[in-house]
């Protein structure tokens, strides 16, 4: 049934008929019920004030796309927006949005919300969603647990102006490569309010290593990622819940890290063709830093050919839980008014509270510090 650019469907078929014929202004409503995937669409594009949307017909009985290559996959879109749909068990990415291969034309103005995407993969280098040459995008209250082994929930190669607020990541400390990833020559993306639950070996991993083939823009700009902020979120578990990987400019700040299993920082350099500058210019600061001392190997690991000398550490707030005394991190630059070896008084940690206690010493830091004033554009 159509009503006023509304399309209801209640199958593949129609669903991939509506796809095929919708125009800017159309809104595609998925009835409840399991589709398969493998939806494959070139040139969806929408208008600035009237975006194709695509949305569960009932947000509380979201239709289901499952299996497939890919669940969906969208080349070269322009103003699309997806709302509530639920993607299982694709065999490579559950979703996939990019540009074509046409890096002057990038795919844009792309909202992805209220989406769950689970059980990707899972053997391999596959991603829960997967963003190549998108710029102006946000990713918004989404789920995304067990992807491929050495894949991303979210993995971004030469994306810019993005963000990614208020999801939720789910695997396993030491199994998924990363939980966000963002590399390739990307740029401006803000990483906010979200939580990641043992979300991979690099929970966040700012930068990368990427073929130079596909860095948007071309030639490489030099740099893995540029302009990078991550802020307000809950990091638990994780064998580094921040890593820095041939970054030039980004800051981490306000953020609640919980027991990480061997780093709490890594700054690497893996790109080393010419022309790329050295990991620099990170700012880590104003965030809690929780941790078991016998877990940790180093709180801050350095690879060769990094800069972490221009690194600012400022305003963090350490515990280490076995032994207090053991708080004080070592770090490759002395910190500016840190704080060592006091209790922040989460409100019920193994419940996976974190919010603070009236009184607590860490009042002002962490990810319930951030306010709306304070988050970055």
């Amino acid at each position: 049934m159509e009503t006023n650019r509304e399309a209801y469907v209640k199958s593949r078929l129609e669903l991939i008929r509506a796809l095929s014929q919708a125009e800017p202004g159309s809104t595609i409503l998925v009835e409840p019920g399991v589709y398969e995937g493998g939806i494959y669409i070139e040139n969806l594009k929408g208008e600035p004030g009237k975006p194709i949307v695509i949305a569960a017909a009932d947000p509380s009985d979201p239709p289901v796309i499952r299996g497939g290559r890919e669940g969906l996959h969208l080349v070269d879109p322009a103003y699309v927006e997806i709302y509530n749909l639920t993607f299982v068990g694709a065999s490579y990415n559950g979703v996939n949005i990019d540009d074509g291969g046409s890096y002057d034309t990038p795919a844009h103005h792309i909202v992805l919300q209220g989406l769950t995407v689970m059980d990707i993969g899972p053997e391999g280098n596959r991603d829960g969603i997967k963003l190549s040459g998108v710029d102006d995008f946000v990713v918004r209250n989404c789920v995304v647990e067990r992807w491929g082994t050495e894949g991303s929930a979210i993995d971004m190669v030469g994306c810019h102006r993005g963000i990614i607020e208020g999801c939720i990541f789910r695997y396993e400390d030491d199994i998924g490569s990363s939980g966000v990833q963002v590399k390739g020559g990307s740029s401006n993306i803000t990483i906010r309010r979200n939580r990641f639950e043992h979300a991979g070996r690099r929970a966040v991993n700012i930068g990368g290593c990427t073929d130079l083939q596909y860095f948007r823009p071309q030639p490489p700009p030099g740099y893995e990622a540029k302009n990078i902020t991550v802020e307000g979120n809950v990091f638990i578990g994780s064998n580094a819940p921040i890593a820095f990987v041939g970054v030039d400019g980004a800051v981490v700040r306000f953020n609640t890290i919980y027991c990480p299993k061997r780093w709490v920082v890594r700054i690497l350099q893996e790109t080393t063709e010419p022309g790329f500058i050295p990991c620099r210019n990170g700012r880590f600061t104003d965030n809690i830093v929780v941790f078991e001392s016998h877990e940790i190997s180093t709180t801050v690991n350095v690879g060769p050919g990094a800069l972490p000398r221009i690194f600012v550490f400022a305003r963090n707030f350490w515990y280490a839980l076995d032994d207090p005394s053991l708080s004080h991190p070592s770090l490759p630059v002395d910190e500016v008014d840190g704080v060592y070896g006091l209790d922040p008084m989460f409100i019920d940690p193994e419940k996976g509270d974190f919010r603070l206690k009236p009184g607590s010493p860490a009042e002002g830091k962490g990810a319930y510090a951030l306010s709306d004033e304070e988050s970055s554009p």
